[in-house]
């Protein structure tokens, strides 16, 4: 009896192991077979991405206001800050008066020019003396322009000192309070726009069959109850360790391949609204490689 149970618990084990390798097998097959069908990428080193403008100043100066707050939403052309005015205020008044006077000598040169040339056909004053003339008038008419030129200056001046947004989006990185002195492209705040769109650093192994168009599927950490449909809208035609800061040489010492990472850019199709994705949010994209 104990040779039968013997018998049989071998047989079923012997069952039960190829079951398994049979299981395994099928499975294999089916996923070589999906993966053959319907060819696939995808990688976990992407990340939401938009244009960022950072805000700097032109003029140095003092802060004298500041309109917005941090995450405020502004539209183009909106007031963010102030410096103060008043040394810009009282060079456009300078530049201005020299305007004035320059355009008064030019007046005054132009009758005495007129009046030499009179009397110079009635030959009443020489030749030299008409040349001085000439000569005067045509320095008073450069010396306007001089003046123009500073008073247009002075008016730039005066106007940065309204830095206004560039572009509608979200105040981020403020870093400025009034009474601050902030010199020339300093910065300031940054506004970030309100498009969005996903940059893949995919393997040099995996862009082989990628292609401009093809879509993809998009699935936002932050969100994971969410799917977003999207396609590849261009490849970079440089890997990301091409503008490293220390790039490697690889024509010195001992060479170790690296796989490389081209950066790919990803355009959401399906997102309405994409004030609410902050830019930096970890992104897993699946390209669709069967389109060609």
């Amino acid at each position: 009896m104990q040779r039968i149970l013997k018998n049989f618990d071998s047989a079923n084990r012997q069952k039960t192991i190829m079951t398994i390798i049979v299981v395994i097998i099928v499975t294999l097959l089916v996923f070589a077979g999906y993966h053959y069908l319907f060819p696939q990428e995808s990688t976990d080193d992407a990340f939401t991405e938009g244009h960022v403008i950072m805000v700097s100043p032109k003029v140095s100066g003092h802060i004298a206001k500041v309109y917005v707050n941090d995450n405020q939403f502004v539209h183009e052309g909106d007031l963010l800050l102030e410096i103060d005015e008043r040394d810009y205020a009282v060079s456009h008044d300078l530049a201005q008066a020299e305007n004035f006077k320059a355009q008064a000598e030019l007046k005054q040169a132009k009758e005495d020019l007129g009046r030499y040339h009179k009397l110079f056909a009635t030959g009443d004053i020489s030749k030299q003396e008409l040349d001085k003339a000439i000569l005067k008038a045509d320095t008073a008419q450069a010396n306007l322009d001089i003046t123009k030129a500073h008073l247009k200056q002075a008016q730039l001046n005066l106007s940065y000192t309204k830095i206004k947004a560039m572009s509608s989006g979200h105040v981020t990185r403020k870093s400025v309070e009034p009474g601050d002195f902030v010199q020339p492209g300093s910065a300031l705040l940054a506004v970030v726009m309100p498009e969005r769109w996903v940059i893949a650093n995919f393997k040099e192994t995996q862009i082989t069959r990628m292609h401009p168009g093809q879509k993809v599927v998009v699935r936002i950490d932050a969100y994971p109850q969410e799917t977003y449909y999207g396609h590849i809208d261009s490849i970079q035609r440089a890997t990301g360790a091409r503008f490293s800061l220390l790039p490697a040489e690889n024509a010195t010492g001992n060479y170790v391949k690296v796989v490389q990472r081209v950066p790919v850019k990803i355009i959401i199709d399906s997102l309405k609204d994409a004030d609410f994705l902050p830019l930096g949010l970890s992104v897993v994209p699946v390209v669709d490689l069967k389109e060609q």
